[in-house]
């Protein structure tokens, strides 16, 4: 059976291990902060890595450190403490407040879901409701994708039982060249970079064309934002910082990314500088780190739906637009 977003038993068990506070007395000088983002080094962390590089975070009084642990264990140190901040996706939010962890969502890094449906162009589908009765490979039940899928199918009057789908990893790109699956639930600003460097052909389908979700960006929990709020403060300057910089310097931001991501210069450059542009497209917002309420409507609509929510939490304290820079 695929597991799901929590682990009740890992939870329980750090909400035990942690009953005081991680807030411990730390050196005079900078603040040390371990970041999680949720997977690997890759580029599309760049605005992360310009500010890191370029001392961002330092003029806030904050060194950080990045960590490539997963999501949900990262949701679970957060609400017990043992982390103040986290890159993590707006269902991980409701999902942890529905379990009793005080998280908090402060700041948005993508203003539209990065995540899309491809399809082999020969099924002719120009619209979700067209997905009916396609073999559909994702990761698993479980994640971004298989939330941006269920969007998807929302959005074109679809249940999960019209379509089949097929667990297939994080093989979206392999399956799909070979016809293993007639469509993938994909990352918008990767995988379709890779199919047309390959001459593959594709149609997309994009979450953020037909509903507005909340992607990553940056929580925290209740007890840093009432003892440390300059430091959240801090955090989600340096962040926006990072985006922006890194958006107006791709080149850049690419050259500094080389520093954290491990052969990102070998294989193919090009392919990897294309990714970092077409994630660029879906951090722009009208108000950077601005995270919007029908969006957070629509994620909880969609969680309880799909019944990975019980019940509807209370949506005022899951997210904060107070600590954005003035």
């Amino acid at each position: 059976m695929i597991k799901r977003f929590f682990n009740p038993v890992f939870l329980l068990l750090i909400l035990v291990l942690t009953a005081c506070s991680a807030q411990s007395a730390k050196p005079a000088g900078l603040v040390s902060i371990k970041l999680p983002v949720g997977y690997i080094p890759n580029v599309q962390f760049a605005p992360l890595y310009v500010a890191i590089d370029k001392g961002y975070f330092m003029q806030e009084g904050l060194d950080v450190s990045l960590d490539y642990n997963m999501e949900t264990d990262s949701v679970a140190l957060l609400g017990a403490n043992q982390l103040q901040f986290a890159i993590v996706s707006g269902e991980q939010v409701l999902l942890g407040r529905s379990q009793g962890l005080p998280v908090v969502y402060a700041a948005a890094w993508y203003n539209n879901f990065p995540v899309g449906v491809i399809v082999d162009p020969a099924k002719n589908v120009t619209k979700p409701a067209d997905l009916k009765g396609l073999n559909i490979g994702l990761p698993g039940l479980y994640g971004a994708n298989y939330i941006g899928l269920r969007a998807l199918l929302n959005a074109g009057g679809l249940k999960e039982g019209d379509v089949k789908l097929n667990s297939i990893g994080f093989t979206q790109v392999e399956s799909f060249i070979s016809k293993r699956v007639d469509a993938a639930a994909i990352y918008a600003s990767n995988e379709p970079v890779v199919l047309k460097d390959k001459g593959v052909p594709f149609t997309l389908l994009r979450v953020a064309d037909y509903t507005s979700l909340v992607a990553n960006g940056l929580a925290t929990n209740e007890t840093t934002l009432k003892d440390h709020p300059e430091q959240v403060r801090g955090m989600i300057k340096a962040l926006l910082h990072g985006i922006s910089d890194a958006a107006a310097n791709q080149d850049e931001a690419f050259e500094i990314s080389k520093k954290y991501v491990e052969n990102l210069e070998k294989g193919n450059p090009d392919v990897q500088k294309a990714v970092l542009m077409s994630s660029i497209e879906f951090w722009k917002g009208a108000t950077p780190g601005a995270t919007q309420p029908a969006a957070w409507e629509n994620m909880q609509n969609l969680l309880l739906d799909m019944g990975l929510l019980k019940k509807a939490v209370d949506l005022k304290t899951a997210y904060t637009n107070d600590y954005l820079p003035k």
